[in-house]
């Protein structure tokens, strides 16, 4: 009788343990199942940015991906050394939205690529320009002629030497260009295999720093602002919610950091790598803002293009419109 007892009693457990456990796997799938329907249901969006750029800073202070991510929006951010090379990934269909400079733009609706400026940003007039090293012997514009000078096609730092250039009175003949990527012409300028590097920060601020390089002359004085655009292809115009949702919380990024300069330096800092010292002078020469394209960033823009094609570094006449398509 007690065996019968104890052999019921491990039968009943045996069918307790069964029954626990086939709940815990139909809860587990339930679970697994719901969170990937969750992350399946988010309509995912690709931004390309550049280092300490606005998206660099949203990136990294989480908030746009929380707020896009309530919407039903997954963000995704790639990283880029130029603009130069976020229109080639937009081109290939690869990123979705670019945050550039003024010149990328420029280049590529020329070479017949679709553009939409969706938002622009504030000026790094005072962050970018042409630094000579500290032994180079330039002290003046004047001094650049015979000199060999890097900069990066399609980028901001074309349109700089261009001005530059004028401003000095000088030709493209007067000077050695180079067109180099930035990684290459930061270590031909830090080794002072080049006289002269037109930039932005944070290689500005970081050459200033770390290798006692003077700005010769800022985008300031040249009245080249080099200012932030959101820009986009057919995207843009086929997902405009996105477009109002990025805009605005991307401008709200922007107040904050400039609210907030102090943790600005200590997050950037350690998103970038670089040391406080080299982030705090980028950050304390400019401020930051993102909103709709006005008609003064239009004309900087027409400035540009106007200029390209008198120098014949374009082949087609381009008008800017707020939707150039």
């Amino acid at each position: 009788m007690n065996m019968q007892k104890h052999t019921w009693k491990r039968v009943l457990w045996g069918v307790f343990l069964v029954v626990v456990v086939v709940f815990a796997i139909w809860g587990y799938k339930t679970s697994t199942s719901d969170n990937s329907s969750n992350s399946d249901s988010l309509q995912t969006v690709t931004i390309g940015y550049q280092a300490g750029d606005p998206i660099s800073i949203a990136k990294a202070r989480g908030e746009l991906k929380k707020k896009m991510k309530a919407k039903g929006y997954k963000v995704v951010f790639k990283e880029f050394q130029n603009g130069a090379a976020e229109m080639q990934a937009m081109k290939s269909g690869s990123i979705d939205y670019a945050r550039v400079g003024d010149t990328p733009p420029i280049t590529s609706i020329a070479q017949g690529t679709k553009i939409t400026l969706v938002a622009a940003g504030s000026s790094k007039a005072n962050g970018s320009g042409l630094l000579v090293g500290k032994n180079s012997g330039i002290n003046s514009l004047s001094d650049l002629k015979g000199k060999t000078i890097a900069y990066t096609s399609n980028t901001s730092s074309q349109y700089m030497i261009l001005k530059v250039l004028q401003k000095a009175g000088l030709s493209t003949s007067d000077v050695t260009l180079k067109d180099m990527s930035q990684a290459d012409a930061g270590v031909a300028f830090a080794k002072g295999k080049i006289d002269a590097w037109a930039n932005w920060d944070p290689y500005t601020a970081q050459a200033q720093v770390k290798y006692d390089a003077k700005m010769l002359i800022n985008g300031a004085t040249l009245d080249v602002n080099n200012r932030d655009f959101l820009i986009s292809g057919s995207y843009a115009n086929q997902h405009k919610t996105v477009s109002k949702l990025l805009v605005k919380y991307l401008g709200q990024d922007m107040t904050w950091a400039n609210n907030h300069k102090s943790q600005l330096v200590t997050m950037m800092a350690k998103e970038l790598s670089l040391s406080k010292t080299i982030v705090k002078k980028m950050v304390d020469r400019r401020s930051y803002s993102l909103g709709s394209v006005t008609t003064t960033e239009l004309k900087e823009e027409q400035s540009i293009a106007d200029l390209f094609y008198d120098e014949g570094i374009t082949k087609k006449q381009v008008t800017i419109k707020v939707n150039n398509n």
